[in-house]
């Protein structure tokens, strides 16, 4: 019992790091094509380009990826726990539990983005994001959801 609890929390915890990593990918893909639309804001194309500029310095990359982190880690360790107690296996609530997290975490930084409307597409994208990272948590962790063990099967 020990050893499948242990198994399960050592799961959350990578698939949380690969999920954050996939989804500030996520936002950099989501800015740079969303950039080409007509009537994009000129900053969106700052933000497709900024992925480049963590790679060439990896200490902006380990601050980006640490501040998701410290943005994002209570609501999904809340979440996380709550798939887990009840072995909540969808990947549409995962999905959502992540979109969740991302725009929690968006509004951690800026508190009136619900309430100002130039920031509705960031906090758009940012949950977008948020999505395909529910997406990948729930791949590698999400999938077997649950610390206790199936009685038949696996």
């Amino acid at each position: 019992m020990a050893g499948h609890v242990l198994k399960r929390i050592l799961m959350m915890l990578a698939g949380y790091l690969v999920a954050v990593l996939v989804g500030l990918l996520a936002v950099a893909v989501l800015y740079a094509v969303l950039s080409s639309l007509p009537n994009a804001p000129e900053y969106f194309d700052v933000m497709g380009v900024t992925p480049i500029a963590a790679l060439a310095v990896p200490p902006l990359g380990m601050f980006i990826y640490f501040l998701t982190i410290i943005l994002t880690g209570m609501q999904t360790l809340l979440f996380a726990l709550v798939a887990e107690l009840f072995s909540l296996r969808n990947f549409a609530l995962h999905m959502v539990f992540g979109a969740a997290s991302a725009a929690v975490g968006f509004a951690l930084i800026w508190p009136d983005a619900d309430i100002n409307p130039e920031r509705w597409p960031d906090l758009g994208i940012i949950a977008a994001a948020g999505l395909i990272a529910g997406l990948v948590y729930w791949l590698i962790a999400g999938r077997d959801a649950g610390f206790r063990r199936p009685l038949f099967g696996r």
